[in-house]
């Protein structure tokens, strides 16, 4: 029997590997671009850094430290130049893979960090397998900006899953649908007419703002926002403002709010700031034909009848007065029960003193004789 040569010996001290076996190694060296193993073969092993991370703007002597132990997968026993290529990232992703199929059958609330922002949705990886929400499962509502997500920590279910078509779909909608309806339900429960409740502007339209009162949002109308005329609520509120509002009514799952709080209703002291006899100033707020309404406060608009704008014959307010013009008038008459106001301008005109025509010469002389 031929004894076998020193190198021989030494091939068979070292164990045997495959392709695709699972090893186990302990890093002996890390540069920026890769890790080198001791994998107990005759080779070392190479992780090149993308085998390790999809992120590529990784530096590697960051993630690992020599002496670390770490679990891969070969390659190829041999990469051509006597050297065991190794992957991280690929073991990692069929852990994954796994860990993402147990979570999609028991329907398991997955937590993770959203690592890219694409044109139709984000992106978050878990266990190296990358998982994408569509923007339409971003959230319960549109969003126009998914680049706020970026880097931020979210919560998802997993809704679609073929490893074998790389397609892993995760959906967060539902959850924050199921989270606003819990909290729907809560606030319901204890919401009533009547109530002051706080919010925040979530948006802002032509007829009104919605506002969000903690999972349920309320609407605001332009009717509601003053006692006052609003002609644009977009110039009143933006979003994000936070505003104290009474709850006008309920119905079913829709909510109608307030700012004309009872205490502040300009009519509640009418009769004392609106009394017959008080001179008062006020804005022509608009014209008809037959006057002018003028704005006394907020939510307060008196009538100035075309026949009481002047002593003068006025045939239409507009040709004497405009809109936003400040006058000065007498209250003439008070009507609490139907919020009506009448004003007047020519009860402060002075009354003009009628001169007695001169008697012709004629008679003066006849009345002298």
């Amino acid at each position: 029997m031929s004894e076998l040569s020193f190198e021989q010996m030494l091939d068979e001290s070292f164990k045997t590997i495959h392709n695709g076996e699972v090893v186990e190694g302990t890093v002996i060296d890390v540069k920026p671009e890769e890790i080198i193993l001791n994998i107990g073969y005759k080779a070392d092993g190479i992780i090149t850094k993308s085998e390790y991370s999809n992120d590529q703007s990784l530096d590697l002597t960051t993630a690992v430290s020599v002496g670390d132990k770490m679990t891969v997968k070969v390659l190829k026993v041999n990469d051509g130049e006597g050297q065991v290529l190794l992957t991280y990232k690929r073991l990692a992703a069929e852990k994954g893979n796994e860990r993402l199929r147990e979570a999609y059958e028991n329907k398991e609330v997955l937590k993770a960090t959203v690592t890219q922002i694409l044109g139709g949705g984000i992106c978050a990886t878990v266990d190296e397998v990358r998982v994408f929400i569509p923007a339409s499962l971003v959230s319960d509502s549109y969003e126009k900006d998914l680049g706020k997500y970026e880097g931020k920590e979210i919560e998802f279910v997993i809704s679609e899953f073929n490893p074998r078509r790389n397609r892993v779909i995760g959906d967060r909608r539902q959850l924050l649908v199921a989270e606003r309806a819990e909290k729907q339900k809560e606030l319901f429960a204890k919401l009533k007419v009547g109530d002051t409740v706080e919010g925040t502007v979530k948006n802002v339209t032509d007829f009104g703002a919605f506002v969000d009162l903690g999972g349920v949002d309320g609407l605001l109308h332009i009717s509601e926002m003053s006692w006052g005329r609003v002609d644009n609520p977009k110039k009143m509120f933006h979003v994000g403002d936070t505003l104290k509002v009474l709850v006008k009514d309920i119905h079913d799952t829709k909510i109608a709010l307030s700012l004309k709080f009872p205490e502040t209703n300009p009519w509640v002291n009418a009769a004392e700031d609106f009394a017959v006899g008080t001179v008062i100033t006020g804005k022509v707020a608009r014209m008809t034909d037959f006057g002018a309404f003028v704005e006394l406060a907020p939510g307060v608009d008196a009538l100035l009848h075309v026949s009481q704008i002047s002593r003068a014959h006025v045939d239409k307010p507009s040709d004497v007065l405009s809109i936003g013009q400040e006058i000065t008038a007498k209250i003439v008459d008070l009507n609490e029960a139907e919020k009506k106001i009448s004003l007047s301008m020519k009860v402060l005109e002075p009354e003009h003193t009628e001169v007695p025509e001169a008697a012709p010469l004629e008679e003066e002389e006849e009345t002298e004789e």
